[in-house]
């Protein structure tokens, strides 16, 4: 395309170079994309970059794999956006099925579980950490004067917590009703001006209830639902899939789902990737690639449809509050949900030992990344289980 200097398949090549070796998190991976392709390579400009990365942060998908697909729209339109999303999750797709085949296996045996005895422990002391850094950058620092100036995001985070360790689900309609306050009370829209009743589009939130009667019906229809509400970090999909796939629907164990989680720490690309493994655990490889499927869909809608008018729609300050609002009780049910998953994994002493010291592993050692800790992990558990 004129103005380029990369062509369409330059571009699906790095994505799919990155989604293969690509660890980190989301933070890192769109660390790697700016220092490739802004700073080496200078496919995109850095007013582009930022575009694309305020939108990946506005509105609903995973961070990295949102801002992947941007960058594919931003030359080569919605062809470059659908190779750029595909390339990228693609090899982490592969890699939690191929996990899975072997799980599903494996698992009943003795060293499988051994393994997954320490990995899971590691898990539950990750996904902390990363709640509380996302309460940080979401909401504020746990300072007297930040928590004063922000105190209505830290209401709306607390209620997130406390819905959720009560009803041990993941409420849509509560999330969508604090964006909605948060947005009226900050910065009310002309509509809320002009009459103060919640708008109908509060309701476009039931139909996420509905499901069919065949199974992968009801899987694409779970995680189309999860992948619409998954606001900056992959993470934030946990409290969505362990409400449904362990409470609601009994798709797996609570032990299952720990170790579900424990696959997408491992294994480069998105985080959200986890999604595949569970969906191969409940039904197959249709299931994995309708889970799949099912929650990157939102992501990548959103991006082409909102990509050509974005920068109007960033300049909208209440959409802004919405965002905010939406995503301070999202960051509350994630941290519900840790509670909730640590009550029932954290078993013994060497469980709360192992979930500690991954705590303090990346607390205090700079650069550490997950993959490592849950390596490490993995040998513990051997070890205690006499492997």
């Amino acid at each position: 395309m004129d103005g380029t200097n990369y062509s369409l398949k330059d571009l699906t090549l790095y994505f799919l170079k990155l989604g293969t070796w690509g660890f980190g998190g989301p933070v890192a991976l769109v660390g790697y994309m700016h220092r490739d392709l802004v700073e080496k390579k200078k496919w995109i400009s850095e007013e582009e970059y930022k575009e694309g990365l305020a939108l990946a942060q506005l509105a609903p998908g995973p961070l990295a794999a949102q801002l992947g697909i941007y960058i594919g729209f931003v030359h080569y339109g919605l062809l470059g956006a659908t190779l750029a999303g595909l390339a990228f999750v693609l090899p982490s797709f592969i890699m939690v099925v191929l996990l899975g085949m072997a799980y599903k296996l494996y698992s009943g045996l003795s060293w499988m579980q051994a393994i997954f005895y320490g990995v899971s422990a590691s898990v539950i002391g990750i996904i902390s950490i990363s709640a509380y850094k996302l309460t940080v950058k979401s909401i504020s620092k746990f300072t007297l004067p930040a928590m004063r100036a922000n105190w209505l995001l830290w209401i709306l985070y607390l209620i997130g917590v406390v819905i959720t360790v009560i009803t041990q689900r993941e409420e849509v309609l509560l999330f969508i009703l604090t964006g909605v306050i948060y947005m009226i009370i900050k910065v009310p829209p002309q509509w809320a001006r002009r009459n103060p009743v919640l708008p109908s589009f509060l309701l476009a939130g039931m139909v996420f209830w509905e499901s069919g009667n065949n199974e992968l019906v009801k899987i694409g229809l779970f995680f189309l639902k999860a992948g619409a509400f998954v606001f900056g970090s992959g993470l934030a999909i946990v409290p969505f899939l362990h409400a449904g796939v362990v409470q609601e629907y009994g798709w797996l164990t609570e032990s299952e789902f720990v170790d579900s989680v424990a696959v997408a720490m491992i294994t480069p690309g998105p985080v959200v990737i986890t999604v595949g493994f569970i969906g191969y655990l409940v039904s197959g490889f249709p299931g994995a690639l309708v889970a799949a499927l099912a929650t990157f869909l939102p992501c990548f809608l959103f991006t082409v449809i909102l990509a050509p008018s974005f920068k109007r729609i960033a300049q909208n300050n209440s959409v802004r509050a919405f965002v905010e609002g939406i995503t301070a009780s999202v960051i509350g049910a994630l941290v519900g949900s840790v509670i909730i998953i640590a009550s029932r994994s954290i078993v013994d002493v060497c469980t709360a030992l192992i979930a500690l010291a991954s705590i303090s592993s990346l607390l205090f050692i700079k650069k550490l990344q997950e993959p490592y800790v849950i390596l490490v992990a993995a040998v513990v558990g051997m070890v205690i289980k006499g492997f």
